[in-house]
């Protein structure tokens, strides 16, 4: 890869979101902005390698896409329809800010997304596509549909949203909360998909895991009032300051129990801690105040060298109370296994449903955890190999099958 290329690519990676936004708030127009900014990339791969990179690479991508977006539209067939982009674009073109100086509208695309006039099925996906920069496929795989699915569903939504003339103005304060709930979920979800992808400082996971939290930053700052949300930013700051400690210094995965605590970012403990308890102190326990807490009692550890795993399983029953979503219910359930034992945690797995469980893997590396724990190495063995069979994450895998490979006793 050229250094060109690499740039190129850098750009893509730290302002795909940000461009798309500003250029969709100017032209009212998601699926055309997105169509600009990549013909504007094709175009700086070809050009970058022969007449050098540019001082300013976010600059000339947004100049280029503008330029695209007005060729477009004079191109069109039916110019009155596009009338309304050429006027938007060329009404700035002259002024051309710095991307520095660019209003940031990824806030204000992410409540788009969210308008109770597009399906809410396709709420979280098309945020995490237009604001997050996901391709179809990798969101697909995250919603358990095929990649054609999702970008038919995807395709029509940002139709709908031309075509509706939805408003890329920020919602009133009175529209705010019925869409609130629907951008929460996109940046978790997309914080999530980071997390799952983040081997290194280098990856995309990272990035998008960074930039789901500038997102909560700037959610909380618009509505510092509301406890979810500083809820899901002290959630998303726990891990991340865990972050370091989830690999060694050869890259192989390091499960939570055998992490380092000393490793964990003491800033950033602290930051969580205060954002917990600023969202406590309004005592309206939500799911992401709830899951925080959880992580806050794991983090207890870097002080006090414990594990306070009656407090957690507490934590765990009035979550799944409120969300009793598969992956708290396996929480739970690897939580009763420290509090009492492995016999009533396998007891609560045997009490999942059997089709949601098929192709999840964490519950399988729970499974053969346990059933290690009770000294049923065969079933243990059987479970770990649908533990490794399922893993995605390549270090993951590795550490599952170093764990097969030493046999009875191993997962005790």
């Amino acid at each position: 890869m050229t250094d060109a290329q690499r740039v190129v690519e850098s750009v893509a990676r730290e302002s795909y979101g940000r461009l798309v936004a500003y250029l969709s708030a100017q032209t009212r127009d998601v699926a055309g902005a997105e169509d600009a900014l990549g013909d504007a990339l094709l175009s700086a791969l070809a050009t970058w390698p022969r007449d050098g990179m540019p001082e300013k690479p976010e600059a000339w991508l947004l100049t280029a896409a503008r330029h695209r977006l007005i060729d477009a539209a004079r191109q069109a067939r039916v110019r009155e329809e596009h009338a309304e982009t050429v006027r938007l674009v060329l009404g700035e073109a002259a002024d051309v800010k710095e991307p520095d100086e660019l209003q940031d509208e990824r806030l204000k695309l992410l409540f788009v997304c969210a308008h109770p006039a597009l399906d809410p099925a396709v709420h979280t996906p098309l945020m995490l596509q237009t604001v997050l920069g996901l391709d179809a496929a990798r969101i697909a795989q995250a919603f358990l549909v095929s990649p054609a699915t999702m970008g038919q569903r995807l395709v029509r939504a940002k139709r709908k949203i031309r075509e509706a003339g939805i408003s890329f103005d920020a919602p009133s304060e009175r529209e705010r909360p019925g869409r609130l709930g629907a951008v929460v979920e996109a940046i978790y979800a997309a914080y999530g998909i980071g997390w799952d992808e983040a081997a290194g400082a280098e990856s995309r996971g990272r990035d998008l895991s960074e930039e789901a939290v500038w997102l909560a930053r700037v959610l909380r700052d618009l509505r510092p009032d509301d406890p979810e949300i500083r809820g899901l930013l002290a959630l998303m700051l726990f891990c991340e300051a865990r972050r370091p400690a989830r690999r060694d210094a050869d890259g192989r995965y390091v499960p939570l129990s055998e992490q380092d605590p000393a490793r964990w970012s003491l800033p950033v403990l602290l930051e969580a801690e205060g954002e917990l308890s600023a969202a406590a102190a309004h005592q309206r326990p939500g799911r992401f105040q709830l899951e925080a807490a959880i992580q806050s009692v794991h983090a207890d550890r870097r002080v006090t060298g414990r594990t306070d795993w009656a407090a957690i399983v507490d934590f765990y029953a009035a979550l799944l109370r409120l969300a009793p979503t598969l992956g708290a219910q396996i929480g739970y359930a690897a939580a009763v296994a420290e509090r009492d034992g492995p016999a009533p945690a396998l007891a609560q797995l045997d009490g999942l449903d059997a089709t949601a469980v098929r192709a999840h893997q964490p519950y399988w590396a729970l499974r053969a955890h346990l059933l290690e724990r009770l000294g049923r190495h065969a079933q243990a063995g059987e479970a770990l190999d649908r533990a490794i069979g399922l893993a995605e994450d390549d270090a993951v895998r590795q550490f599952l099958l170093e764990r097969r490979g030493r046999g009875p006793r191993a997962g005790g």
